[in-house]
């Protein structure tokens, strides 16, 4: 079973998957670590998000996989834990721009498609019921207001020990949902058959015992 969770940054995707995933005992495929890590290691390679011979390079040589089990699973990336530096400023600030680019959403892709087929899992990401796996039994768009959003967002900087002030993470978010929508290839928007589900003042447990509700009663056929 494929449990697909999409929506924007902030909605809340992150904590509520992992949470579900214990819940159920399914695998946690957080799509945007990965597209995390690449963008991490092209930046630290001084590659550009517009060099797509060079991309494709990176991509394809590139060993992503998780470890751990829900709620501390871990993304290494080459023989490295790269958990903690893909959630840095400048990889959030980067990552629309490299994962936008059609050379990397394919071979990406193909590697989510290749985790799902092994085991149930909670996928999550901007592209998951629609493009990824537009056959999970289970979809939910998740959304929040831009303010709910933008003080999750603080919490979990502050957690790394940078500092914003709100109105600067609330441009930061808008900004990151106009290119994640608008660009061409596989932008965010909700599966026609995916449930909308507005975390904006939903309590954590709430939203979570939705989904696991939703994955139930499909998996009883009921």
């Amino acid at each position: 079973m494929v449990i697909a969770l999409d929506g924007p940054a902030g909605s809340g995707k992150s904590s509520t998957a992992k949470e579900v995933a214990r819940r159920l005992k399914f695998v946690h495929l957080d799509t945007g670590a990965m597209y995390r890590a690449i963008t991490l290691k092209c930046l630290r390679l001084q590659i550009r998000a517009d060099n797509e011979q060079e991309l494709h390079k990176i991509v394809g040589s590139t060993e992503l996989c998780f470890c751990g089990s829900p709620p501390d699973t871990r993304i290494w990336m080459d023989d490295e834990d790269v958990t903690r530096a893909v959630r840095s400023d400048e990889v959030t600030k980067n990552v629309s721009d490299y994962c936008a680019p059609e050379v990397v959403r394919k071979i990406l892709v193909e590697q989510q498609r290749s985790i799902g087929r092994q085991a149930s899992c909670v996928c999550e990401g901007r592209d998951i019921g629609t493009v990824v796996f537009p056959q999970a039994e289970v979809k939910f768009f998740l959304v929040a207001s831009d303010e709910a959003r933008a003080r999750r967002r603080q919490k979990d900087f502050c957690e790394i020990g940078i500092t914003k002030s709100l109105d600067e993470l609330i441009a930061e978010i808008r900004e990151r949902d106009r290119k994640d929508s608008t660009r061409s290839n596989s932008p965010l928007k909700r599966a026609g058959d995916a449930e909308v589900l507005d975390t904006t003042s939903l309590a954590f447990n709430e939203q979570v015992e939705r989904i696991v509700c939703a994955a139930q009663k499909c998996k009883s056929g009921s």
